[in-house]
């Protein structure tokens, strides 16, 4: 049995657990619930970053980060299934990239905000961050990618950038639905096909306090 620790709200750890459900590897895997702010989590002795997700496989071995993950998964399943082989992986692959960009600087926002006093909090910080969403969000919305009718058609780009569109909606009370219309029906269309993104999904909760576990 491979172990993925992660935690609900984590959209890194949803990418993998997509991606696991839909290479048809979701029984191999068990969920353990992480908290990476625990010092006493043994997360932070599986993977020297203390950072999630992290997949233990079964002769102990532990894989970090997401990207990682989901080739190994992609790997388990047979390979070319959600990373194509050839030519056909390296926009699989830039997506994968740009949607993870989008995820960091949103969870940096959230660091923000969870760790530091709100006098000490740097708004040029958080400002600089969002911008880096805002102008993948304009490019996104004029190159819209194909539209997922069924898990056939998901890749490790169109995943993640799933999960990236939902930790907006989770963390920043989904504001990006206001003018970006044809990524709110790419991600109504993903949605509809791909039944594991609403099984993951957690309710709207804006920034978490500090008892909360991160992410």
């Amino acid at each position: 049995m491979l172990v993925l620790r992660s935690s609900p709200a984590s959209p890194f750890g949803r990418k993998v657990k997509i991606a696991a459900d839909v290479l048809g590897l979701k029984p191999l895997i068990n969920v353990e619930a992480t908290n990476t702010a625990d010092p006493d989590d043994s997360i932070r002795q599986q993977n020297p970053l203390g950072k999630i997700p992290a997949l233990i496989i079964e002769d102990g071995t532990v894989l970090y980060d997401s990207r990682v993950i989901v080739e190994y998964l992609d790997h388990l399943a047979g390979g070319g299934k959600i990373l194509p082989i050839g030519e056909a992986r390296f926009p699989v692959l830039r997506m994968q990239a740009l949607a993870d960009g989008m995820m960091d600087a949103g969870i940096l926002q959230v660091y923000e905000h969870r760790f530091r006093p709100e006098k000490y909090r740097f708004e040029e910080w958080k400002a600089y961050q969002a911008a880096k969403i805002t102008r993948a969000l304009e490019v996104l919305e004029h190159t819209t990618p194909a539209t997922v009718t069924s898990a056939s058609d998901a890749d490790a780009g169109n995943i993640a950038l799933a999960c990236a569109l939902g930790y907006q909606d989770l963390r920043f009370s989904g504001v990006w639905r206001e003018k970006y219309p044809r990524l709110v029906a790419w991600l109504k269309a993903f949605e509809d096909a791909i039944p594991a993104f609403k099984t993951t999904e957690v309710p709207p909760a804006g920034f978490p306090t500090k008892e909360e576990p991160l992410r």
